[in-house]
């Protein structure tokens, strides 16, 4: 059973059309490059923020985005609610809701997410997922477009855990913004198929090419931009050593990132295990937008809850 509602959430990527990814982004230039023009927007407003799991750039930058457009964000665990003594998560949706402009939410079963979504009648916003990381997209695609000059036709290779909760983030936003994405990985670690399928469908509109390939080499070479992530996430730790065995060949690496254009940038979503999944030269190294990829969290954040909250439309009314 679910809530009949027009609210807006923001679950995984490909809630949002090709359009409206695109206001997104602009509006996140627009906040990043204005702080002050925004600020405001949400006076007097409350941002429920829920973390399952440990976080530092996700909870830091959602409660500073927050007070930059005047909200107050509230950091709440599931030891500091009742959903953590049994409560459901429609009653807890429900009652959030009415005191809150939005709720956050980072957790471990994309069910929750969708869950949570289904009952609550103000937008809900996935701020990480097993299978979804909807934001940690959001901050990517602005710093390729700053760091490239666009996103149509450029290309960038995933290495490593192709069912890795950002790659699948990054499937969906390539097929939306056209961005041509290549996920390197072995077999066994390849993305899960549906939404694989389903980005694939949506990229028949963009002309996004979307592949899948286990040579690493196959993926790097003439790529814009080459992104790794941590093999073993939060609850995974004790996929660590073998996932670091199976997955050695698909380090970021000086040689690999020598095959990519002249000028191809590094991404990693961060945090990062130097030696693992890329060379400590690479990320700390000059062709990293890693820190630059990390201070885009906040804008696009700030920009996503204004779009939720007050419409897609032009920012008419609500800045300065």
């Amino acid at each position: 059973m679910t809530v009949a509602t027009a609210v807006r959430h923001f679950t995984r990527v490909s809630e949002l059309s090709a359009a409206e990814l695109e206001r997104v982004l602009e509006l996140s230039a627009r906040v990043k490059a204005a702080p002050t023009r925004y600020e405001g927007s949400l006076h007097g407003r409350t941002i429920a923020c829920i973390f399952e799991k440990p976080s530092t750039r996700t909870r830091v930058s959602f409660a500073a985005a927050a007070a930059e457009l005047g909200a107050t964000p509230i950091a709440l665990s599931p030891q500091e609610l009742q959903i953590g003594r049994g409560e459901s998560i429609a009653d807890t949706a429900r009652s959030l809701s009415g005191y809150c402009a939005a709720i956050v939410l980072r957790t471990f079963a994309q069910r929750t997410v969708d869950e949570l979504a289904a009952w609550a009648s103000v937008p809900v916003v996935n701020a990480l997922s097993d299978e979804h990381h909807p934001c940690q997209a959001l901050a990517d695609l602005l710093t390729i477009r700053e760091a490239c000059g666009g996103l149509q036709g450029r290309r960038l290779a995933f290495l490593g855990n192709g069912r890795d909760n950002v790659a699948h983030s990054l499937l969906e936003a390539g097929a939306l913004t056209g961005l041509d994405v290549t996920i390197a990985c072995p077999p066994a670690y390849g993305p899960a198929q549906p939404v694989l399928e389903d980005a694939r469908r949506e990229a028949l509109q963009s002309g996004a090419s979307l592949t899948v390939v286990d040579d690493p080499r196959d993926a790097v070479t003439e790529a814009d931009a080459v992104y790794a992530d941590v093999w073993a996430s939060m609850g995974e730790e004790g996929e660590r050593a073998r996932r670091a065995q199976e997955l050695a060949s698909y380090q970021v690496t000086e040689e690999l990132m020598a095959l990519a254009k002249p000028g191809a940038v590094f991404l990693h979503c961060l945090p990062a295990k130097r030696g693992e999944e890329v060379a400590a030269a690479v990320i700390d190294g000059p062709q990293s937008v890693v820190w630059q990829q990390s201070t885009n969290r906040m804008p696009t954040e700030a920009a996503l809850l204004l779009a939720l909250t007050h419409g897609f439309a032009e920012d008419v009314g609500w800045s300065r």
